[in-house]
């Protein structure tokens, strides 16, 4: 009788321990790594722990120092005093920060004063709105000061209506001090109104504090220039796009030195994420999407020798390397996210080759529950390339059962589709309420050379859309797919291909979910704010008659044309203050299928941008969304 108690309580520990799996109120409970960076005395990694607070509806953060070879972090008020800070100058005279200057007059009541109660806004270019917020003639200017108490700021953009940082999530990484701390240098795009809409081309400028005079330093490209830095030996090194109105160009590193500029990768068939110079100044680590993941590569830094630069990749694993911190002797900091696990710090050991996780943030929390599988296949696509699709398995998988299945749309369109841990699109979420994944690298994807990436561009609704079908069709081959069951879910290029292939999918999907997608070309060119995006992807303007590229995206590639054949279930998501993919995209596509008489819901979240930031409009997306899928999945 004993024997069968205990057989009896472990098989119901067993089953707790199954059925403990993530929800949309844990995921919002888990604590966010941001590495701040190395302490002064290099011991001490400094970070900042952001955790939400459903009942207050925000985030809220503390800060924490952690021993740099592991051991237990420690919390404090404050991080002023632990790093150094990059905003003094070298010789610690000057202070260089930025500030929102009033420039341009936008409303009634600036043209007449005497009107103060008028709500006029009045444009006469565009970039009259940028991402979620309205053009009110306000700027980012850079200043400095010297080092004192009581000193007077000075404006090095003084009356010039253009910004630095660049909006709209520029920050003080747009400015650094030259080693000698007689200049700032500071990246802008001098550009306003329609010009500006129209135009990547930032550049790096060098502003001199004794003769207050402002050159141009990448004048020549046209793309963007970004993320300045200087070697350890005061080479001026950034990160460089060529070609003006592509923002998803391949990105290089270049190094100014002794007046030539080197392009470290232009040989390397990659795009770089963000960069950091070795102690020593002799080779340059840099992350960049590699295969579905981000991994953590080095090139050499060849100075005017002979040698070439080579690109060498020193990681590799399915999980994604983020942010670079810092150096330890031999190790190189990080943090590090999969599918399954949000960020954490991590410790790289560039001699042995070898991982160590410094932080714990989450650690119990994943520990308790039981996670999802990530699993690589490989497909045939229908032009003969190989495509790496992720499937994501729910949970305690069980392949003599069949489970429903979602393919995953992802948005960029040029982005890639890695290890990376998301608080809304979360994977690992999806799974544990018992769907498969699928989601493809298709056209478009960063990380499998430049040509896949570009693809997709004046292509929206070719070669990617074959992608899509390829990958669902090959893994509902599988005998614990249920054919009957397939969902397809997106946002941004991810809810236009969501809307698009509800008019060509042939009955394969019994569900869709669109997030803030693109559902007319035409209408999406004339409401956007980056009108150099859609200038690129689209090929031109749908007025261009001549132009059988751009009439191509908005004929043959247009979802609106494509409603007539809309016969499955819909949802359809968008924020209120997404400026980017702007809310009548939505509208129409709700409205159509309203009136086509297809089951179909809007969801409308007035407060946010083309993302969903606030705790509570958070989980109310995430149960809204399994509510759907349960409804009609």
């Amino acid at each position: 009788m004993k024997k069968i108690l205990l057989l009896t309580l472990i098989i119901m520990s067993l089953n707790t321990m199954a059925q403990n799996v993530m929800s949309p109120e844990l995921l919002w409970k888990l604590g966010r790594v941001t590495a701040l960076g190395i302490s002064k005395d290099e011991k001490n990694i400094v970070y900042k722990i952001s955790t939400p607070s459903v009942e207050e509806n925000k985030l809220e953060s503390k800060f924490f120092t952690l021993p740099i070879n592991g051991g237990n972090p420690i919390e404090v008020a404050d991080t002023k005093n632990l790093l150094k800070d990059k905003n003094t100058s070298p010789d610690s005279n000057y202070i260089v920060y930025h500030e929102e200057v009033k420039i341009g007059k936008i409303h009634g009541k600036d043209f007449y004063p005497e009107l103060k109660k008028s709500n006029v806004q009045i444009y006469n270019g565009l970039d009259y709105r940028h991402w979620d917020k309205w053009n009110e003639g306000k700027f980012n200017h850079v200043f400095f000061k010297e080092n004192k108490e009581g000193s007077v700021g000075i404006d090095i953009l003084k009356d010039e209506n253009f910004d630095s940082p660049q909006k709209p999530f520029g920050g003080d990484e747009d400015y650094i001090w030259s080693p000698d701390s007689k200049n700032i240098l500071y990246v802008c795009k001098k550009k306003a109104g329609t010009a500006y809409a129209t135009s990547t081309n930032t550049n790096i400028y060098e502003y001199n504090l004794e003769t207050e005079k402002t050159i141009n330093l990448t004048e020549e490209n046209l793309g963007y220039d970004t993320n300045p830095a200087f070697s350890p030996a005061g080479d001026l090194t950034w990160l460089q796009m060529k070609r003006e109105g592509y923002e998803a160009d391949k990105n290089d590193i270049v190094v100014n030195f002794k007046g030539m500029n080197i392009n470290l990768t232009a040989g390397w068939d990659g795009t770089v994420d963000s960069f950091m110079w070795s102690k020593e100044g002799e080779k340059i680590y840099f992350v960049a999407p590699i295969d579905g993941t981000k991994q953590l590569f080095e090139v050499n830094f060849p100075g005017l020798t002979k040698i070439a630069a080579t690109v060498k990749q020193i990681t590799n694993g399915d999980f994604d390397v983020n942010n670079l911190v810092g150096f330890s002797g031999k190790n190189i900091i990080v943090t590090r996210t999969d599918m399954n696990h949000a960020s954490e710090i991590f410790s790289f050991d560039l001699k042995k080759n070898s991982w160590k996780q410094l932080s714990n943030v989450n650690t119990a929390t994943y520990n308790s529950l039981t996670l999802s599988k990530t699993e690589r296949k490989y497909i045939s696509t229908t032009d003969g390339k190989k495509m790496l699709v992720w499937v994501i398995l729910p949970p305690n998988f069980d392949a003599s059962k069949k489970y429903p299945t979602l393919l995953y749309c992802q948005g960029g369109p040029q982005s890639p589709l890695t290890q990376s841990y998301s608080f809304r699109w979360n994977f690992s979420l999806m799974a544990a309420q018992g769907y498969i994944i699928v989601a493809p690298n298709r056209r478009g994807m960063q990380g499998h050379g430049v040509e896949w990436n570009e693809q997709i561009s004046k292509d929206w609704g070719g070669q990617v859309m074959d992608d899509y079908l390829s990958a669902i069709d090959e893994v509902a081959k599988e005998s614990y797919v249920d054919k009957t069951r397939l969902g397809c879910v997106g946002a941004s290029y991810g809810g236009y291909s969501v809307y698009y292939l509800a008019g060509i999918h042939n009955n394969r999907f019994k569900t869709f979910i669109a997030h803030d997608g693109v559902f007319n070309t035409q209408s999406m060119f004339g409401t956007t704010e980056e009108v150099f995006f859609n200038n690129w992807d689209f090929g031109g303007a749908y007025w261009e008659k001549d132009n059988t590229v751009a009439q191509k995206t908005y004929t043959k590639f247009n979802p609106a044309n494509f409603v007539e054949k809309w016969n499955t279930p819909i949802l359809i998501i968008q924020g209120g203050i997404d400026f980017r993919v702007p809310i009548g995209q939505s509208q129409e596509a709700f409205q159509a299928a309203q009136l086509r008489g297809i089951k179909s819901r809007f969801i409308y979240l007035p407060e946010e941008n083309h993302w969903v930031l606030k705790p509570q409009n958070a989980l109310v997306w995430q149960r809204e969304f399994y509510k759907w899928l349960k409804e009609t999945l």
